[in-house]
This record gives structure tokens, sequence and C-alpha cells, in this order.
């Protein structure tokens, strides 16, 4: 994949260079709050936290991040603040991937510490109460610093509470199936917009609280990041829909099969599920339904276009292509774009 320095560094604008510079420094600094708090938090314990590499700190392995971080340039927050809340934002993040791993039993590490590798849900379990502890930490220090008034406090940590629990709620009722199969379109208006629209918005929660002026003007990126988190909920749908499948949770691929005019599909997906197979992995599975997978990637390619088109400013919408080929190799859907 090409890096966001590639593409910066090839346009002739000096401007556009320097902009995605102080957006990795800003990232980094952010970062490095995240991880100072935390080793602050956990030194003299008996969890030692590992220095992380530069790779930690980069735009590529912290693209999203970099992302809200750019709606906070759009929302027109000053440097102090953006950090501030990109920081706050990697701890709602740190606390999503632990309830996340846990879920699919599964670690996908935000604090690289001394435990046993193979302790993935306790790592998990770290990962969240560490990151709560550091979100309460760095609002205490924004505090301090003037940028955010001391009553804001416990507000910001409820709402941020609320911001999660919407998505965290719909995930719970799955867990035990989801029942009948939604159509498509109540896939997309009922149980996507809890199960991740809303969470891209999450990262404006606590900014929106704790800034005093009219945030009125930010409606249209708010609404951009909503609809990236749609497309990308998607994504995950096309890589996840075998084991989806066959634990009953709703799957947008899953009720384009089995509500759409393909009979053929139909049955092979009926089939399939009636063989009870255990293989929750099975990667390839989408290809055998070509009209499924051809409505589905076009779907997700126009959300990911709307969104990013609402995001980015007239002068950065060459990130717009960037964007979109990274949210589908990153999520691992990149195959079924193939002809």
């Amino acid at each position: 994949m090409t890096s966001i320095h590639n593409i910066t560094s090839a346009f002739d604008d000096k401007s556009i260079q320097n902009f995605f510079d102080l957006l990795q420094d800003e990232l980094h600094e952010a970062l490095t709050l995240y991880w100072d708090t935390a080793n602050k938090i956990l030194d003299n314990g008996k969890i030692k936290l590992h220095r992380p590499s530069e790779d930690y700190f980069s735009l590529e392995n912290n693209f999203f991040s970099a992302l809200f971080l750019y709606s906070y340039f759009r929302g027109g927050f000053l440097r102090q603040k953006r950090v501030l809340f990109a920081a706050m934002n990697q701890c709602l993040r740190g606390m999503v991937t632990g309830c996340d791993n846990i879920l699919d039993n599964e670690y996908k590490k935000t604090l690289d510490t001394d435990l046993p590798a193979n302790a993935i849900k306790f790592r998990s379990i770290l990962d969240i109460m560490v990151s709560d502890r550091i979100l309460v930490a760095i609002m205490h220090k924004g505090v301090q610093d003037g940028e955010f008034a001391f009553e804001h406090i416990l507000q910001a940590s409820t709402a941020s509470l609320h911001a999660l629990l919407q998505s965290g709620v719909q995930e719970a009722s799955e867990e035990q199936g989801a029942g009948d199969t939604l159509k498509p379109e109540e896939i997309l208006s009922k149980i996507h917009p809890l199960k991740t629209g809303i969470l891209f918005q999450a990262p404006w929660v606590l900014p929106e609280l704790m800034e005093i002026r009219n945030l009125n003007a930010i409606a249209g990126i708010k609404e951009g990041l909503f609809q990236i988190g749609m497309g990308c909920q998607i994504l995950d749908d096309m890589v996840d829909l075998s084991m989806d499948a066959q634990m009953n949770r709703h799957n947008y691929i899953v009720s384009l099969v089995l509500h759409g005019k393909n009979s053929l599909e139909m049955n092979i997906l009926k089939a399939y599920l009636e063989q009870g197979c255990n293989d929750h992995n099975d990667p390839d599975l989408l290809f055998m339904f070509p009209d499924a997978r051809k409505t589905a990637t076009q779907k997700a390619i126009c959300l990911l276009q709307k969104g990013t088109n609402l995001l980015f400013a007239t002068e950065h919408k060459f990130m717009i292509d960037y964007s979109i080929d990274f949210f589908i190799k990153r999520i691992g859907a990149n195959r079924f774009f193939k002809p």
C-alpha cells in the first residue's frame, strides 16, 4: 500500500506536505500522552509495559485515529485541544478493542505488556481497565492546563460510557443469535448504525460536551464519519460472513442472499447452514454468492465515498481514494473487490 508520505510528497504544494507533517506530529504527541500515562499507572506494579517502537506512532498504523484527529482540524480546534481529544479517543479505542477481543475470543493489541501471550482475555481486560483510568487522568490534565472546566470531568466520563454502550447493547443482543434475518434495508437502518455508524461519531462526544462554542458547523463532518463507519461495517460483514451466518448474527450479505431474488445463492447458503459446520473461518465463502458480493461491494464503496467526501476538505480530496483503499485492505476485504 502506498504510504501517506509518498502521496503527499508527490504534490508540489508544500502546504499539503506541511499539513500532514503536522498531523503526524500531533498524532505522535497524543499517542505518547496515552502511553506515558499508562506507564505511570502501571509503574511499580506487577505488570510491565514495553516501550513501543516508532511504527506504533505512524499514520499508517493509526489511520482511523488520524482520521478522527483530522476531523478535529476540520472542527477548528487549536493544537492543544486536538492532542488531548486524540489521546482521549485512544482511550475509547482501547476500551472498544478490549471488549471486541473478549466477545470474539481474540487479541488485537492495545498495550504491549509482559503478560503471557496466550492470556488473551486478561490482556483485553487490562487494556479496558487501564484505558478507562488514562481517560480520567487526561481529562484531569486538561483541567490543570486550563483547557477544560472541572465540572466537565464527571459529565465526560458518563458521556463517553453512554457513547459506547449503544454499540455494546446491539452486540449483546446478538450473543445468543439475532433471531429472524432482517431485510437488507433494515440492517442498514436499524443494526449497522448502532453497531458501527455511531461508534465512528463517538470521538466527537467529548469535544461537543467540553467545548463551549457552537459546534453545529461540524454536522457534516460527523455525518462523514458515520457513513465511513457504515461502509466499514459492510466490509466487516464480508470478511465475517462465515462466522456471522453460523452464529446467527446480523450480516448484510446474509440478508442480501436470504431476501434476494437469486434462488441458487439462497439455496447454497441454506444448505451451508444446514450442514452445521463448526468451522467459523471460511474466508472464501462470499465467493459462492456473486450477486450478493457485487451488491455489497458497490454499497460499501458508495458509503465510503460519501463519507470521505464529507470528511475531507477541498484541498485534501486526493485522500479519498487512498482512504477507501486503506479501509478495504486493513479490514481484509480486498480479495472480494477483484474481478
